[in-house]
């Protein structure tokens, strides 16, 4: 007669999935979550969740902090190894591991060093697994080179470089070892791009993540040599939407990147700024929103980046359009933006479409408001003094926004 399956304690179970926690994150209250459970609560609109504590609703600050939990990950790990080999099992008992052995994770990083598929699809999967093996792969002396050869190889299959990114992606490389990496291997940027157009989604995704790290870390002289190519994977990336996670990752590369002139000029060209646009059409979440005006700030520092900006249909009034709506920070981002505009790309044409479109409104109504900072409140006001003619004889600009104009 079978045995019934082993009990799971109820202190290993998730309170929101109530399944054994894969990965136990702890929120400000003191509650542990399983992470990918908690982060879908937290992403949920209001009131359903996202601003509360599942279990204490205990109101929680906009971005909570989540820490791992490594007593209770070690805690499921000890009684999983308390099993007897044969005893039964949940499905979702079975599929967690212990962590891997050091001599493992070093056995495997041999085979992925040789570009072996199976050994990259193994370690792949061991990271997500826990923090621990993660962790462990992270410790192992020449990791990052080693995987780092993989995607540059011109020898390894396109399955084994897609694999080696996705490992890369998910470990934590320290700066020193992503400014060694890029100045060791030239190719980098070509075999990156190379992924960005494969068919495969999460391959994608991954490789934008691993760009975001480079373009946050590497050296200038990297930076300003990236090819055009590889800039509008990046846009295309934007474009398609793959994931929440890959668009913010992309964001924050494209970012990242336009700190250098050469390079924002090469952005632009790659249809950054029409994509930006469209995406803010879109109505994004509130940090996408964010990260998209942080960008555009950026490349409309150059003409060529203002220039598209006034050339989309929809661009001025999209950017208007964030003022006083998302939060104090993309207020702030868009009232910058349109700074640019007015100072360096303001034509008879794009003034009245300011007014037109509503943005002056919008600046109007920013200086009165509680919601904006002094920040956001000194550059619209700069804005509309440095127009005040034009826009005051507007007929576009009712006796209501009148009244709120700056004297």
């Amino acid at each position: 007669m079978a045995s019934a399956p082993a009990e799971v304690p109820s202190h290993f179970l998730c309170p929101i999935s109530l399944q054994l926690m894969r990965d136990p994150v702890t929120l400000p209250t003191g509650i542990s979550y399983d992470r990918a459970a908690i982060s879908r609560w937290l992403a949920a609109p209001a009131p359903a969740g996202g601003r509360t504590c599942p279990v204490t609703r205990v109101p929680l600050p906009p971005q909570p902090q989540l820490t791992p939990n490594h007593t209770l990950r070690r805690l499921i790990h000890a009684w999983l190894a308390s099993l007897s080999p044969g005893a039964e099992v949940d499905e979702d008992v079975a599929a967690l591991r212990a962590p891997a052995s050091g001599a493992e994770v070093a056995a495997l990083l041999s085979g992925a060093a040789a570009a072996r598929v199976e050994a990259l699809k193994r370690l792949r999967e061991l990271v997500a697994e826990c923090e621990d093996n993660r962790a462990a792969l992270e410790s192992q002396d020449g990791v990052f080179d080693a995987l780092s050869r993989v995607v540059s190889s011109r020898d390894a299959c396109s399955t084994a470089r897609e694999e080696a990114v996705g490992v890369l992606a998910s470990l934590r490389i320290p700066e020193p070892e992503l400014a060694g990496v890029v100045a060791r291997y030239s190719n980098l940027g070509e075999a990156l791009t190379a992924v960005l157009r494969s068919p495969n989604l999460k391959s994608r995704a991954n490789a934008v993540l691993l760009v975001r790290s480079l373009s946050e870390a590497a050296w200038p002289a990297w930076v300003i040599g990236l090819r055009a190519e590889l800039l509008a994977e990046v846009v295309r990336v934007v474009r398609d939407g793959i994931s929440s996670r890959a668009t913010k990752a992309a964001l924050h590369a494209l970012a990242a990147l336009c700190s250098h002139g050469r390079t924002r000029v090469k952005i632009v060209g790659a249809g950054a700024v029409q994509a930006l646009a469209d995406l803010l059409l879109d109505d994004p979440e509130r940090r996408v929103c964010e990260l998209a005006l942080a960008a555009l700030d950026r490349l409309c520092t150059c003409a060529e980046g203002r220039a598209e900006l006034v050339a989309h249909a929809a661009g001025l009034a999209v950017v208007g359009k964030q003022v006083l709506r998302v939060s104090d920070v993309a207020s702030e981002r868009a009232v910058r933006v349109l700074r640019s505009v007015a100072r360096h790309a303001a034509t008879p044409a794009v003034l009245q479409e300011m007014a037109q479109s509503g943005v002056v409104a919008k600046l109007c109504a920013a200086l009165r408001s509680e919601q904006c900072g002094l920040r956001t409140k000194e550059k619209a006001h700069e804005v509309l003094k440095l127009h005040s003619r034009t826009w005051r004889a507007s007929p576009c600009l009712s006796p209501k926004f009148l009244g709120l104009y700056p004297a």
